[in-house]
């Protein structure tokens, strides 16, 4: 009966309500955060792979600010600068690793237009980011809004929001988890519940900016996730190859995720079903939890994975970001 409960506890979580343990107000400011090793399995101290992926390292992330948690989306540098998005709008950067911090590390809410200062703070469930690292603008998702807002550099204002009929028609509690900036400019969102008729999850490629007003309707695609899974994030390895993660709540082992690899055919056109192909299962006894956000960058030519678990604010549940190898 206890494991039922916290089942039904975490499914409700997974809404994009307001639980009341969110902070309401959130000032900017310095951020302090402790990061405390992890072992990649609970039985096995000294395993280093992940189905095809290398284990290079996992911590727990804790800090007292009350701000802190909740991260729902991912952006990270070589160095391991980590650019953190709660799904309540708010920005944490902080640094791990062994690497040369280029940035102080800092908390601050996204900034809002003037027209939307009238919204209440939990409608800001931002879950998914992009970045151009040419123009260093940034795009993100709201899920509870249906809405794509593009960023300028720093996040120092707020260039542009659009919201789509094709993404207002998608559960509201299951909207844009995911999305992906192509290197050429193009954009892809993966609806978490968003269904086709044939029961896969119904992705949009955008063929410009999707916070721009003049940019063309977007196509219709199709992701086909492993068995039992959805879609949280996804993020480009390069012009032909599409990671995605995965998220599983089940009675058995509560939240599993997998690391997922899409190989983009040379034309994208409507109805192209993208096809997952597992990379890496996270599952007791490996580290496991409520994985929402993913980013890519690269050592030494090397692909690198990061993913980090939204705790939700609550203490049953914990921030773990981890750091895999892709072969090359």
């Amino acid at each position: 009966m206890t494991r039922i409960l916290i089942v039904l506890a975490l499914a409700i979580l997974l809404l994009p309500a307001p639980p009341s343990s969110k902070p309401e107000t959130v000032h900017p400011g310095a951020l302090l955060v402790t990061a405390r090793p992890l072992a990649l399995s609970s039985i096995d101290p000294a395993l280093r792979h992940a189905g095809d992926l290398s284990y290079l390292g996992g911590w727990e992330l804790r800090s007292n600010n009350s701000g802190f948690g909740g991260i729902s989306a991912l952006l990270a540098s070589a160095s391991g600068d980590i650019l953190g998005l709660s799904d309540s709008g708010i920005l944490m950067g902080f640094h791990v690793g062994d690497g040369q911090a280029q940035r102080r590390p800092f908390i601050a809410p996204l900034p809002v237009r003037p027209q939307d200062r009238h919204r209440p703070w939990w409608a800001w469930d931002s879950e998914s980011i992009a970045h151009d690292p040419a123009s260093d603008r940034y795009w993100v998702g709201f899920e509870l809004q249906q809405a794509i807002c593009r960023y300028s550099p720093g996040f120092a204002h707020v260039e542009g929001c659009r919201t789509w009929p094709e993404i207002a028609a998608w559960p509201k509690t299951g909207s844009i988890e995911s999305l992906a900036r192509l290197p050429d400019g193009r954009f892809l969102a993966i609806g978490e519940m968003g269904m086709t008729p044939d029961g896969r999850h119904e992705v949009l490629l955008f063929p410009g900016d999707p916070a721009d007003h003049d940019t063309a309707n977007p196509i219709h695609l199709r992701y086909a996730p492993p068995q039992g899974y959805r879609p949280t994030d996804a993020v480009m390895l390069d012009a032909r190859h599409l990671l995605v993660l995965n998220r599983r709540l089940t009675l058995q082992e509560l939240f599993t995720a997998t690391i997922a690899i899409v190989d983009l055919p040379d034309r994208l056109e409507p109805g192209t079903l993208l096809k997952a192909r597992t990379l890496a299962r996270l599952a007791p006894p490996l580290l496991a939890d409520n994985f929402e956000g993913m980013a890519v960058t690269h050592e030494k030519g090397r692909p690198i994975i990061w993913i980090i678990s939204d705790d939700n604010h609550e203490f049953f549940q914990r921030t773990l970001l981890l750091k895999f190898g892709l072969p090359g």
